[in-house]
């Protein structure tokens, strides 16, 4: 029996409607995790290192997805929400055209200064070599890249989960497959890990179009639209914390792997690299439940249904915290066994990278709660403050603490920098929820 964004959520029911949006955010992380696996056990540890070091670049880019994929989601849900349904469709096709023609225009600017952005931060060599050839051809698919992010939100909205799931499973399925054919068969080294990328990520953005075009039953479809100028102002102002969430995080990856860089060598990056992993997998279930979340807090406040706002929102801080406990949990029982995955072979770059694990995996105790609050407003169509969270969260407080602790408590304050960043994220975030609390109703008076 389908879930509608009408019905009444117990904890079950959230978790069933919520479940396909974590695993689809949650497999995207995994396939970045296997081109990584391949690339470090049968291109070399260089090569790995060049990988986590462009990656961040590229995904910032592609963060202009989230723009349009969760601030559109949750403007459609909305539109959807007042029994708008035609108008919900036009804006919605309107989003996707406008995501590729951004899509293209980022991919030709990205592709023309990249060299010497990545020559400006040290970067030469055999390493810059890796770079250009990784990066060079997943800028050229960056336009697939964005349209798949964008149809993670969508599928929820037009209230079939499920498929988006089994279009990411597929997506991955042959990632997999074609890592293994072109870096272990066909010998293409670091070229093979991008291509299979990129032709995963096209599979993740083709199905859903076909999907939106040709669905009988589905309350948003691709097809005719117009430009709604006030619309698309507000998909933006929505969906701009998304952006600098996802920009913010880049930024601090890339800040990390300079500071690594200058203490630590290739190896800090290597190390970094596999935290940032476990990062993107772990992570990515606080964002799939957002994801999956928001377009039931926008229905429900577009319907001004504040007691099912208020059942949502106190179900969802509950079940955040137990996956915290959880996270938490299984990071420290399995850092060593999964460092080892990724740099078994050499002994004390393993031990350096569990000693760092432990110590940057505290953070996911607490990370999902202002995840979820920078979420939850951009669901109630409030993208300032959702920005504000996204913004201060990871460009003020963590690339400030990389920036600090390092000078007094060297290699370990890049470790604790995200740890103390998200105590101070999660203290904002409580401020917020509370400040905000009469305007939007989701706390009982």
């Amino acid at each position: 029996m389908e879930i509608k964004l009408s019905d009444h959520f117990t904890y079950k029911r959230l978790l069933r409607f919520t479940l396909p949006s974590i695993l689809m955010i949650v497999f995207i992380s995994i396939y970045v995790v296997i081109d990584g696996l391949f690339v470090s056990n049968f291109v070399g540890t260089q090569a790995f290192a060049a990988v986590n070091f462009v990656l961040p670049f590229i995904m910032g880019l592609a963060s202009v997805g989230y723009v349009f994929g969760v601030g559109g989601s949750a403007l459609v849900a909305k539109t959807l929400g007042e029994r708008k349904r035609y108008k919900a469709n036009r804006i919605f096709s309107l989003i996707i055209y406008t995501s590729v023609v951004v899509g293209v225009a980022l991919s030709a600017v990205a592709i023309l200064y990249f060299e010497p952005i990545i020559g400006w931060f040290g970067v030469d060599g055999t390493m810059l070599e890796y770079c250009l050839t990784y990066s060079y051809i997943l800028l050229a698919a960056l336009p697939a890249l964005i349209l798949q992010i964008v149809f993670q939100s969508f599928m929820v909205v037009a209230e079939r989960p499920k498929l988006g799931l089994y279009i990411t499973l597929l997506a991955g399925f042959s990632n997999i497959v074609l890592d293994a054919l072109f870096i272990i068969v066909f010998g293409w080294g670091l070229k093979g890990a991008a291509w299979a990328t990129v032709f995963s990520q096209i599979v993740g953005s083709v199905l859903p179009i076909s999907f939106f075009i040709f669905a009988k039953y589905s309350p948003i479809k691709l097809g005719r639209t117009a430009f709604y100028r006030s619309a698309m102002i507000k998909v933006v102002t929505n969906g701009f914390s998304e952006l600098m969430s996802n920009i913010s995080l880049s930024i601090v990856a890339v800040l990390y792997n300079y500071q690594l860089l200058k203490i630590a060598g290739e190896s800090g990056v290597v190390a970094f690299g596999i935290m940032s992993y476990a990062n993107f997998v772990f992570l990515s279930i606080f964002i799939g439940y957002a994801t999956g979340n928001n377009p039931i807090v926008s229905y429900n406040q577009g319907s001004g249904n504040h007691k099912e706002l208020q059942n949502i929102f106190r179900k969802n801080l509950i079940m955040i915290g137990w996956c915290g406990l959880f996270l938490v949990a299984v990071s420290e029982l399995l850092a060593y066994p999964v460092v080892q995955i990724f740099v078994g072979y050499d002994r004390e770059l393993t031990e350096f990278t569990v000693h760092g694990f432990r110590i940057y995996a505290l953070a996911f105790l607490i990370s999902g709660f202002s995840i979820y609050a920078s979420a939850f407003f951009t669901a109630l169509n409030n993208g300032l403050i959702s920005a504000i969270i996204a913004f201060v969260r990871t460009m003020i407080f963590e690339c400030g603490c990389v920036l600090v602790l390092p000078l007094m408590f060297g290699v370990d304050g890049i470790w604790s920098s995200f740890v103390v960043a998200e105590i101070m994220a999660l203290l904002l975030s409580i401020w917020y929820f509370y400040k905000y609390r009469h305007i939007y109703h989701y706390i009982k008076s």
